[in-house]
Parts: C-alpha cells; structure tokens; sequence
C-alpha cells in the first residue's frame, strides 16, 4: 500500500528547546519545581518521558520555554533522533526539538514510530561534523508516510501495546532494584541484619565481617577504550564498547545501540569484561550521571557478546570474587541514591565533569563473610535478569512489526 508522503512541518508545529543562558550549566538556573529534560532523558525514557535528572528554577525558566504535555521531543545532537512523549510539562535545551501535532492531520504516537523507523536514516544525514548533528534543514528533506489519521491511530494503538508492556516490566525491574537497594542499607549500612541482635559489633564491624577499602576488594581497575571504527592496521578485533549512555539502557535488557567498534589484540586482553566485573562511569557533561555503574553478569555478555569492554570515560573494576563483587556493586548503587558519592565528583573544564578515583580507593565498605547474606540479593538478580529477557523479546517483536505496518504491507 502506498501512502502520501509529508515533511516534519506538514505534520505539525516544530521548533527547538530553548536554554539562552550561557554557560548552560550555571547552577544559578537551577534547584527549583521545572522539570528540564536533556538529551540522555529523552534517549533513557521507553516511550514517555516521566523522568529527568535536573530541574530549573524561576532564572532558568526565564530563559527557557515550558512545554505541554503531549510534546514530542526529537534529539538532534549528542544521541541522533532519540524520541520520546512529555508526559509532565517540562523545559529541554536547543539539542531538542520539539514537535506538536497538528489536530485531524497526525497523531504524535505514530510520528514518535515514524522516528523509530527512520532513526538511522537521520543519523547517516547527520554526520559531517566533529559532533553529529541533525539541523533542521537536515531534518526537514525527510519524508514520513502520512496515512488517515484513523489508521494512524489504530497503527498506534497496536505498537504502544507492547510499548506498555515494555513499560511495565521497565517498572518490575526498577521496582526490584529499589527492594535490593533498601535490603542492604538496611543490612549492610544500619546493620539490622538477621540476627543483629546477638552479634557483637566493635568499631562499627559486626563480628564475621570485614571492613575493606576499595582498594582492598579489587584485583585491579582499568581505563576503558575506545578501539577504532572501521578496521585499520592492529585494530582488527570487532567488539562492542559499553558507554556510559549504555548502562541505564542495559539496565532495562536494551542493546542494541551499544556500538561495535575494532581493537588491538592487547586492548582485548587487557580489558575484555568478565562476569562479576563491574563497569564504572568517571566522566560526564552531567554531574549527576557520574557514578553509574554496571554489574556484568552472564545476560550481559550473552548479549553483547565476546570481546566487549567499556569505553574510554568509564573503568573496569574487577573484584577478588562474586561475594565482594556484588557487595561493592550494592554499596556504589547506595552512595549513588544517597548522596555519599558527592564528594568524590568534582566539577571540570570544558562542561565536563570527574570522578576522583584515586580518593575513592581509600572509601571504606563492610564485607560479610557469611555467604548467606548476599543470597537475597542473587535472587533479585536473578529475577531481574529474567525480566530483562522478556524485554529484549518484547522489543525484538515490536521492532519486526514497526516496518511492516508503517508501510502498509499489514493492513489495520
């Protein structure tokens, strides 16, 4: 079936974000009620965006724009054409466009899978530049098929099932993350482990556990790379590369814009992950973002596959053994959700911010001797992994049907 075909601005009203003030991240414009959604918001969020890592006060709303909810948010640098729906009425920079459709002529839902369809297309027009862009004089030669707006609508309705679906276990995953979080400050930060009560604690160590510096629970930690595009000389060694973007996405059993990159035979070799490691982010635009880190697990490697290391702005953390492993992984994840990992993040030139690595050797965490008390916490691993698998099919099933209803080679 051959459907008309239109232009962005045929289909709706579209502008870009507004962040006027300079430098961006001037902590004058923020700290108040304005959620502000960046371009990793946008990339992070399943379909709408309900979440958002900074939020602006009066000054830097002042500067900015407040969008309705309903607005399509299409990234256009940093992450190429990553879409997502406001849910909440919310401020973005210029790196976003916004996209408000027109009544009786599009339905957004279907714009935003037009966007998931066509996303490596406006990323080979984008490139050109040290940093790919997608202008929009770029965006705007691209063609999107433009059927009734009923069959739009029903198009729609049938991808945003699984979409929802998708949601859901997102939300199951989260929700499992956040019990193993409070497990162990409960255990391993309060102390009230099974049976507290009878165990004598000197010096704030239980008897039966170790206090270790990070340092001390690590074989070794590691820069990550970056490896080449294509192969060239040495670099001949395909192999996928985590980024920091990556981590949160990983998370919720999403792989597929991990990037594939080629490596020298030593860079494999010495920074190839292995289960039980855990992968760390030293460097971001986003303070916040620093920090984040990955448990790699047997579903990680199943689906990145050999050879896979993390990149440049992150760090290879190898543990002396599973138990340590994922007891330093639940204490970064704690000192990231409360705060105590601030002193460590410092801000840097250039908009970037650091981790202070070599200080953070010297933190303090308890490890327990008695196998046991990590169990719980394998299991919601483990139940987080089988999640995560029925996301990825999830989302291979949705992926095979979006070409062929936006085409019209199904009929709704």
């Amino acid at each position: 079936m051959s459907w008309e075909k239109k232009t962005l601005d045929q289909l709706g009203s579209v502008s870009r974000g507004k962040s006027k003030h300079r430098p961006r991240n001037d902590p004058k414009l923020f700290g108040g009620q304005y959620p502000f959604i960046q371009t990793a918001d946008v990339k992070n969020a399943n379909f709408y965006i309900t979440e958002y890592s900074d939020t602006y006060n009066e000054t830097g709303l002042a500067q900015s724009k407040l969008w309705d909810v309903g607005t399509l948010c299409i990234t256009i640098a940093a992450n190429i054409a990553d879409t997502g729906i406001l849910a909440i009425p919310a401020c973005f920079p210029d790196s976003i466009i916004g996209f408000i459709p027109y009544g009786g002529i599009s339905d957004v839902r279907f714009v935003k899978y037009c966007f998931d369809m066509l996303q490596q297309d406006c990323k080979q027009i984008s490139q050109g530049t040290a940093q790919d862009n997608l202008s929009w004089q770029k965006l705007s030669t691209i063609e999107f098929p433009a059927p009734p707006i009923e069959t739009q609508r029903r198009i729609a309705d049938i991808l945003s099932a699984y979409d929802d679906l998708i949601e859901n276990n997102r939300k199951q995953i989260k929700l499992l993350e956040e019990a193993a979080q409070r497990l162990y400050k409960e255990w391993f930060v309060d102390l009230r482990f099974p049976g507290h009560e009878h165990t004598k604690i000197v010096d704030g160590v239980p008897e039966g556990w170790e206090r270790k510096t990070v340092a001390e629970c690590l074989i070794f930690h590691r820069n990550g790379g970056w490896g080449k595009e294509a192969p060239i000389g040495k670099h001949e060694y395909p192999g996928k590369v985590i980024r920091g973007t990556d981590i949160e996405e990983i998370k919720c059993g999403h792989f597929k814009d991990i990037p594939m990159r080629y490596h020298t035979e030593g860079d494999i070799k010495k920074r190839m992950l292995h289960i039980h490691d855990i992968v760390f982010e030293l460097s971001n635009g986003n303070i916040n973002n620093i920090g984040r880190s990955l448990f790699i697990d047997n579903f990680v490697l199943q689906n990145c596959g050999n050879n896979t290391i993390c990149a440049s702005f992150c760090k290879l953390l190898r543990p002396a053994n599973p138990l340590i492993a994922l007891t330093l992984y639940l204490e970064i994840q704690d000192m990231q959700l409360s705060g105590r990992m601030l002193p460590y993040k410092k801000n840097g030139a250039n908009g970037i911010n650091n981790f202070a690595f070599e200080e953070f050797l010297a933190h303090s965490l308890l490890v327990p001797k008695n196998e046991k008390l990590v169990e719980p916490f394998v299991r919601i691993k483990t139940k987080v992994s089988t999640i995560q698998g029925q996301l990825a099919l999830l989302e291979e099933a949705r992926d095979r049907l979006l070409p062929k209803l936006m085409s019209g080679e199904i009929e709704v």
